[in-house]
Formats: C-alpha cells, structure tokens, sequence
C-alpha cells in the first residue's frame, strides 16, 4: 500500500521507522495487551521490530498493518489494516486478518470500526483475491462488538496460543 486512506478524524498510511515511539507506547501498555496474549513488549528495539516485520508483510505480500494518526494532534494512536496469512488458522490458509490495536486513550471513540470499515472499502477495490477473516479473543466483548457492526459472524471458536478465539467470517459489505 503506498496510498493514504483518510477518513473525517484519522489518516491511514504505512507504518514508519518513526513510528516507533508510538509503537512502544501502544504494545508496552499491559490494558492493550489483555486480550493479545498479555505480552507487553518492554524495549523500544522490540516496538522496531515490530515496525520491520509489518514493513517486510509490504514488501513481501504488498500489504500490511497501517499507522493511525489522529488528524486533530498529528499522533501515532494505533494501527488498523490487514495482516497476510498463508500458513493458516483455524484450518484456514490464504487470507488476509482484518485488525486494529489502539492506545489506551483511544479506546471507546469508534476508531477501530471507523479505521477497519476504511480498509475493507479499500480492500473491496484493491485486494478482491483473498479472503478476509478477523480473530479475537472470546472475551474481547470490545473487538466482538466491533466486528459484528462491520458485518462480521463469529462462525466457531478454536484454540489460538491456548487461548479460545473466536473465528469470524464476513458475511455482509
């Protein structure tokens, strides 16, 4: 993706080396990380790590998880976008993972729909040859919700790292 998504409140671009301070601030924070596997990072060279991996998914695949910067303050509050899979989950190989990730001030102000309905309306567009599920923990009531309202259907729950997940399908644009 080297275009810029842009909705009324955020603007959506590749994640940067720069981006790393905000990177830090959002995986370090032990809130956000409740339902990702409770593994707060605690460097920021772990949060540049992470902005490599998500960088190489562009080069490799052409798609990736994009940074979320707030318009009104210029800042870094999260990522949105999608994340290739070719191994698989759940049984399911080739697809693209719709997700989202914000800092903790960020949560409960409709950035996650509003930034994840943003990429699936660029998706439907560029990306028409995989498909795209989401994953979230069972007790994530939060990306439960947002899911759903995105057209969303948790079809069966299975074990992602012991831990039961919900699989979702999409089942309305």
């Amino acid at each position: 993706m080297q275009e810029i998504i842009e909705t009324d409140r955020v603007i959506i671009r590749p994640i940067e080396e720069g981006d790393v301070e905000g990177m830090y601030i959002l995986d370090s924070d032990s809130r956000v990380q409740e339902f990702l596997g409770k593994h707060p990072i605690s460097s920021k060279e772990e949060a540049l790590n992470t902005i490599l991996f998500i960088r190489k998914q562009y080069e490799d695949f052409g798609i990736g998880r994009w940074a979320v910067i707030e318009k009104e303050t210029n800042t870094f509050i999260g990522w949105t976008g999608f994340k290739y899979i070719g191994n698989g989950e759940n049984g399911v190989k080739e697809y693209l993972d719709l997700g989202y990730r914000f800092i903790y001030d960020a949560w409960g102000k409709g950035y996650a729909t509003e930034t994840a309905k943003a990429c699936l309306t660029y998706a439907e567009k560029h990306l028409t040859e995989l498909p795209i599920h989401a994953i979230s923990e069972v007790g994530n009531e939060g990306s439960k919700h947002v899911l759903e309202k995105l057209g969303f259907e948790a079809v069966s729950t299975f074990l992602y790292e012991n831990v039961p997940h919900f699989w979702y399908i999409r089942v309305k644009k």
